[in-house]
């Protein structure tokens, strides 16, 4: 008897006790009414008998959508995958389960998306989707999101383009233009390395006749008979045989025999 009453007083203190992981909060309700106080990770006592304890996760939610007919600014459809990253605020926990519900993601979280995602959508072109611009785009329908939603106690932490599906020939067309692009921009960029090169030609041309010029005004027959003398003394200190014809003023050397 008394071991079945000790089984009965266990199951009864088990059966009142919850736990609370990390990454989520409880959200206790007590005859149908939420506790505005939400609880932390741990082991938490309540009556099951008038309470229930309805646990919300306020981790990062990673939740992917395929979303079709996207509207472009040209009017075309667009296909994609994509995925919101959004996490509860652990205080609003109990706003979120009393304002939306349970199923707070497809209530709201998903329909806001859809609605901003088209929206924001519809004012690039669909090779915007296909390009650089895919992060702007990322970030105006997170914009859009955490308006609506962040009120509510859901924060939308960034949107992901994960693959983009466009038309049947505009894929190929967008790539064809990015290349020519490319092209084109590497062209500029030899176009300019050679007008630089060019530039440097004139200068370095422009450089050797300024110095010719000075060279040519500086040479004066004073320099020039020193030089001739200069020349004279550095043949006469020469170890080899030479052969020395001047008019005393230009030296010409005939080298011997010996020395070829």
């Amino acid at each position: 008897m008394k071991r079945n009453l000790l089984y009965l007083l266990t199951l009864s203190v088990l059966s009142s006790c919850t736990i609370i992981r990390q990454g989520e909060v409880g959200v206790k309700r007590r005859l149908g009414k939420l506790d505005p106080n939400v609880k932390g990770s741990g082991v938490h006592g309540y009556n099951p008998l008038t309470t229930t304890i309805l646990r919300v996760p306020i981790r990062t939610i990673n939740l992917p959508l395929a979303v079709e007919n996207l509207p472009s600014k040209e009017g075309l459809n667009i296909s994609a995958e994509m995925a919101v990253l959004y996490r509860i605020v652990p205080e609003k926990a109990p706003q979120v389960l009393a304002t939306i519900g349970e199923r707070y993601e497809n209530v709201v979280v998903v329909s806001v998306f859809r609605s901003a995602a088209a929206d924001v959508c519809a004012r690039f072109f669909a090779k915007d989707m296909y390009t650089g611009q895919r992060e702007e785009i990322e970030r105006e329908i997170a914009d859009e999101m955490h308006k609506v939603l962040e009120p509510r106690g859901i924060v939308v932490e960034s949107v992901l383009m994960k693959s983009i599906e466009l038309p049947k020939g505009l894929a190929q067309s967008i790539e064809q233009k990015l290349e020519a692009e490319q092209q084109a921009q590497q062209m500029d960029f030899v176009l300019q390395k050679e007008r630089k090169e060019a530039d440097r030609k004139v200068i370095e041309a422009k450089g050797i006749a300024d110095a010719q010029k000075i060279i040519s005004e500086g040479l004066t027959k004073q320099i020039i008979e020193f030089k001739s003398i200069e020349a004279f003394r550095q043949l006469a200190t020469s170890p080899n045989t030479k052969v020395i014809v001047t008019d005393g003023k230009t030296p010409m050397l005939i080298s011997s025999a010996d020395d070829k």
